[in-house]
């Protein structure tokens, strides 16, 4: 059943997300004030040249009130093409021009919602491959082996990330 929103109490628009206050009536006849949040989809790109992942320098968070270490990412928002916006982020956050790209493939199959009872927003992850003779002077790298993952883990804190990571190792590395 699809609860029926009764009144819209509020509505808040920026250009980062649009807050949004309801009464709405749920499965039980229940009638409930209910806030959600409606924000473009989040894009991250995990970062591979020379059997490395190569990440963004850290940077400071302010939800979180410090640094973070990410995978390289942004907002995917209406009408944009995905490709365009990967390659943007790339240029933004790690200084790879569309050249040096040699391939982008999604990690997961369907876009996973990141908060699906507060939130629209999904996560879109993929992986791309960078030129090996790229030079890159920004970010921090990782090697794929055991202890290198093992690291990148303990490293990262998002949980987006992370479940990318975690993805990505399940369909395609084998450990021992």
């Amino acid at each position: 059943m699809v609860w029926q929103v009764i009144e819209k109490l509020v509505e808040i628009k920026s250009r980062w997300l649009t807050l949004i206050g309801e009464k709405v009536v749920d499965e039980n006849c229940n009638l409930l004030d209910y806030w959600r949040v409606e924000k473009p989809d989040s894009v991250i790109i995990m970062v591979i040249q020379n059997n490395n992942f190569i990440l963004p320098k850290p940077i400071y968070r302010h939800g979180l009130g410090k640094v973070t270490l990410d995978f390289a990412g942004g907002r995917l928002n209406l009408n944009e093409k995905t490709d365009q916006v990967i390659l943007n982020i790339l240029a933004r956050e790690l200084n790879i021009k569309q050249l040096d790209v040699i391939s982008i493939n999604p990690i997961n199959a369907q876009p996973w919602a990141i908060n699906s009872s507060f939130s629209n927003q999904c996560l879109l992850g993929f992986l791309t491959e960078i030129n090996p003779h790229t030079q890159i002077n920004s970010g921090d790298k990782y090697p794929i082996n055991d202890s290198g993952i093992a690291s990148l883990l303990n490293d990262l804190i998002c949980l987006q990330c992370r479940s990318l990571l975690l993805e990505w190792l399940r369909l395609n590395y084998n450990t021992k």
